[in-house]
């Protein structure tokens, strides 16, 4: 996903599982491999899980009129 992952769209590596194609592979974006699990972000259950990540994709989100920069990853 060179622009980046769209907020409430998954990501395009996940697989039936919802577990990472990419996990411990060089090719893994630099963003997720410096993601570490917390309390903040995971919640006691994963429908608490989903619903932080969800608020944390929307409050990242860039402007949507904003074009994407040049050479983005």
């Amino acid at each position: 996903m060179p622009h980046g992952k769209p907020a409430g769209m998954p990501c395009v590596q996940l697989d039936d599982q919802l577990r990472c194609r990419l996990f411990g592979r060089p090719e893994r974006p630099a963003f997720c491999a410096s993601l570490r699990p917390s309390a903040d972000m995971c919640g006691a259950s994963r429908s608490e899980a989903m619903a932080l990540l969800s608020a944390l994709e929307l409050a990242t989100q860039p402007d949507a009129a904003a074009p994407p920069s040049v050479g983005a990853t």
